[in-house]
């Protein structure tokens, strides 16, 4: 089962309008998303998706395959959607979003064989504890609670689960927005109308859930932080240059 990864990158922005073409440590913050997932193992192609030339003409140079897709999209998920509905012989699509330019190899490849190992697994996502200087309170990040079975029983930007009595060794899981999607389940997916849970929440991950199918977790051991503002920039291109000045003291 051949498995293809998609970036979504668009160009305006809200709240960093230009955000896929800014330079982070020498390289467009797209050109890092890409050589992150090109590095994964299990991955047969890395696509970029995008509606504007700009974004098509730096991706092209620097040899990544692109994908001019619709400019009507609502969100990064149906822009993978028509690229994924043109592509043959591929069972896998992974949506990596284009503004994480420390997504980990090994996280792509563990999700792809998630769903390889677990045939009856429509798609699945990723999961890490918070970190101790984190708020779990803060709407603006995304809670998931899993079952046994680390498959998503609910995804909430409240708290959840509520405590009603204090549980040792209870902790809050932090939603890592990665997606791999069965194709097949890909394209129905986008074609489903947004339940009243999907529209509150906004979170579309909720509308697999109304639906009835199952969404595998991946665990990992942290978040890698993506780039949302200009702020994040800098603090992701002082992670890079520690990483690289860390492998330069690692004895060959």
């Amino acid at each position: 089962m051949k498995t293809a990864v998609i970036i979504p990158a668009r160009y305006g922005s809200t709240r960093f309008p230009g955000k896929p073409l800014v330079s982070l440590v020498g390289k467009p913050i797209i050109q890092h998303v890409w050589e992150r997932c090109q590095a994964a193992d299990g991955v047969d192609s890395v696509i970029i998706a995008t509606d504007d030339m700009r974004i098509a003409e730096t991706v092209f140079a620097f040899g990544a395959e692109v994908a001019l897709t619709s400019p009507q999209h609502a969100t990064g998920t149906d822009r993978v959607a028509e690229v994924a509905a043109k592509l043959r012989g591929f069972g896998v699509v992974i949506n990596v979003q284009g503004d994480e330019p420390l997504i980990p190899p090994g996280l792509i490849s563990a999700l792809a064989l998630r769903l390889r190992e677990d045939r009856a697994l429509p798609m699945a996502t990723a999961a890490a504890p918070f970190a101790r200087d984190e708020d779990p309170v803060s709407p603006n990040v995304v809670k998931v609670v899993c079952d046994a079975r680390n498959r998503a029983l609910y995804f909430s930007r409240s708290l959840i689960p509520f405590e009603r009595e204090r549980v040792s060794g209870l902790r809050p899981l932090r939603h890592i927005g990665i997606y791999a999607f069965r194709r097949a389940f890909l394209l129905r997916f986008v074609k489903m109308p947004r339940p009243a849970i999907e529209r509150a929440e906004s979170l579309e991950q909720l509308r697999a859930l109304h639906a009835g199918s199952s969404i595998g977790v991946v665990l990992t051991k942290s978040v890698p932080p993506g780039i949302d503002t200009p702020e994040d920039l800098e603090t992701v291109a002082r992670l890079i240059k520690t990483r690289r000045r860390v492998l330069r003291t690692v004895p060959s």
